[in-house]
């Protein structure tokens, strides 16, 4: 009896070893990503349109303009510091569309998918809703607006969706950049038919995977043509583009 004992007293603490590893691991782990850059987003954010920012519950950041035409909810790339994307939310919100930045636990989309819930009706004056997100932060809206009947569509930079929308009715538009090397193709083409047969698909000539936000050269990608701040503009035209027209 008491052998057994010793045996699972040494097997206890040999879990816990392990739990208190994986801990530890885990911990390192979120603590290497991509932080924002603080001085080109506040040297971008400015303008002649008035646009408020407001953190609501430390969860979130919301950009809204004078005069809302639409709401759009936007999750982060894959540890990437979620305020890198303040200048696309604030251009897209100079031209009407108010825009709420997610904050991610750990700055990974997968901890929280479901990060968008409750939000749009936080803004009941609004009508039409779009969601969207950057590299794994677009896989995940994806996969989270299924059956989400308040959504009229996704916007997927450098991203894809393993979740089956090809029949829902959704507006969606996919972009990513030619000089693109983190975004995996093969992948990218597997899932492509998941998507509704007239998504649009644009490839930004010149553009990066990193381009989409402002936190500097990412590990892997290819050498960009384009400035952060010019994929930016031209990103958040297409997409105010799809957004705003009838």
């Amino acid at each position: 009896m008491k052998k057994e004992r010793k045996v699972l007293k040494k097997l206890l603490w040999g879990v816990a070893g392990i739990v208190v590893l994986l801990g530890i691991a885990y911990f390192v782990y979120i603590q290497d990503y991509y932080r924002a850059e603080e001085a080109a987003i506040r040297a971008f954010c400015q303008g002649d349109i008035t646009v408020s920012v407001e953190t609501w519950d430390n969860d979130y950041i919301v950009f809204a303009p004078e005069e809302v035409t639409a709401g759009f909810i936007f999750y982060p790339g894959g540890k990437v510091e979620y305020t890198a994307y303040a200048p696309l939310m604030w251009e897209l919100a100079e031209q009407g569309i108010l825009c709420v930045l997610v904050e991610m636990p750990g700055n990974l989309a997968v901890l929280d998918m479901d990060a968008a819930k409750g939000v749009p009706e936080q803004f009941p004056e609004i009508e039409e809703w779009y969601i969207g997100g950057h590299s794994l932060g677009g896989s995940m809206a994806a996969s989270y607006i299924v059956g989400k009947e308040e959504y009229a569509g996704l916007v997927l930079l450098g991203s894809y969706s393993t979740a089956e929308l090809k029949d829902t009715g959704l507006e969606v538009l996919s972009i990513y950049g030619s000089e693109d090397k983190v975004m995996n193709r093969e992948k990218y083409e597997e899932y492509h038919g998941n998507l509704p047969q007239d998504t649009i698909e644009i490839i930004l000539e010149g553009g990066c995977h990193a381009g989409f936000g402002m936190y500097g050269a990412q590990e892997g990608d290819g050498v960009p043509v384009l400035t952060a701040e010019e994929q930016i503009r031209e990103t958040a035209e297409l997409v105010a583009k799809m957004i705003t027209e009838e």
